[in-house]
């Protein structure tokens, strides 16, 4: 008998077993070839979740930042009485809601006073949160709550209020300054106290419209060109390990709408830091984003400049630290750069759609901290350290350059600053 080799053998019993069952193929497994190793980023913040839109009731709370090690003080500062609350001064955001009537009239538009702002705790129990506002010359206007809850000492809580929730017939036509008041009242307690004042400043525009009744269909505006040469440097602590491992973060305000063309670059002693690369490929590149809008609530015309509307940009260095006391090693891409190792001057500079339109410089001391006078000295409530913003070309339009000296904070301008 002619022999038969094992493979033979098997393909035949493998044919006999496809034609009994009807198989009409056989699967073979191909090993895979191993990909590409995993390339661990640096890790980035999480963005938060999106607010509720903006007439809706948008309250939030959050434990005060103490960042220990690089001078930064809890919200409510080292010269403010931490046992009584205490408003955030950075947090205030005094706007103007426009309404499509004015007394019946609906050819002719008005407004009604809206403001966000954020309490430092306690709050104690049963306490609310109310503001008041009140026309030069005429006297108090509005008056209404804000959504409050209890919080202890170490806490916050951000609540906004007023815009549409007032009612139509307390709409102004009026322009100029208003005077506010945030206050607290406890009826347990038997307490009414005044958190907050400030003065905002409301202009108006025409609006998109036309035909002969859109003369007098103006929007209404805060206008917040003190915010220009005010810019803000502090730390923000890691998801996992929080103030043990920090991330650096600069803000600033600008005019105009935010589309997304914001470039930040910091430099050290001439070098500019936070460029890390894989692959010939940039990683942990520091991305903006819009922190704050303050927009109109209605469309206006092309002819206003920067469309009466202002943006404070937040940026995050992801690949710059204000420390790292985690003790763990360096990652894939090395040791990054931490401020409490090097002190000195440091320049911030961003590009905004590819020219040069800010430059803040801050400093670290000898012994790690960010040196700052400004924030302690003004209580501005807040974990971020006051910066001067210089502000380079004329993207921003034409702005008033010396309303800081008078309008900074709502009327609260800082001692000591000088831009």
């Amino acid at each position: 008998m002619r022999s038969i080799s094992f493979l033979s053998f098997a393909a035949l019993i493998i044919s006999a077993l496809c034609a009994q069952t009807g198989l009409a193929q056989i699967r073979i497994d191909i090993p895979r070839l191993p990909g590409p190793p995993r390339v661990e980023r640096p890790k980035r913040e999480q963005p938060k979740p999106e607010q509720p839109e903006a007439e809706r009731t948008r309250s939030t709370e959050g434990r005060a930042a103490t960042a220990p090690g690089l001078g930064l003080s809890s919200p409510a500062g080292s010269s403010v009485n931490n046992d009584q609350p205490t408003i955030a001064k950075d947090s205030v955001q005094v706007t103007a809601f426009t309404l499509g009537a004015y007394r019946n009239n609906y050819d002719v538009w008005s407004w009604v006073p809206r403001i966000e702002y954020r309490v430092n705790g306690p709050i104690a129990s049963g306490s609310q949160l109310y503001v008041e506002f009140t026309i030069t010359g005429t006297g108090p206007w509005v008056k209404f709550d804000c959504p409050t809850e209890e919080r202890q000492k170490g806490y916050w809580w951000n609540t906004e209020c007023g815009g549409q929730r007032i009612a139509e017939d307390k709409g102004s036509t009026y322009t100029g300054p208003v005077s506010f008041a945030i206050k607290m009242r406890n009826e347990l307690a038997g307490t009414d106290s005044t958190l907050f004042t400030g003065k905002a400043r409301v202009e108006k525009v025409p609006s998109n419209l036309s035909g002969p009744k859109a003369a007098s269909k103006f929007v209404y505006y805060v206008n917040h060109d003190w915010n220009l040469p005010i810019g803000y440097v502090f730390l923000t602590p890691d998801d996992v390990s929080g103030w043990k491992k920090t991330t650096l973060n600069v803000a600033f305000w600008a005019r105009g709408e935010y589309h997304g063309s914001f470039q930040p670059h910091l430099f050290y002693q001439g070098k500019e830091l936070g460029k890390v690369s894989f692959e010939g490929r940039e990683v942990g590149k520091p991305v903006c984003d819009p922190e704050v809008e303050n927009n109109t609530t209605h469309s206006v015309a092309d002819t206003v400049p920067q469309q009466a509307k202002w943006i404070r940009v937040r940026c995050r260095f992801f690949n710059v630290q204000g420390w790292d006391q985690t003790g763990s090693e360096p990652g894939l891409f090395g040791p990054l750069h931490q401020l409490s190792a090097n002190p000195g001057e440091y320049e911030f500079k961003v590009l905004w759609n590819n020219r040069l339109a800010r430059s803040i410089k801050f400093r670290v001391g000898s012994d790690g901290k960010l040196e700052d006078g400004i924030t302690s000295t003004n209580k501005l409530g807040s974990d971020r350290v006051i910066v001067p913003v210089t502000i380079i070309g004329d993207q921003d339009g034409q702005w008033e350059r010396t309303a800081w000296k008078t309008d900074a904070f709502y009327g609260n301008p800082l001692n000591g600053f000088a831009p």
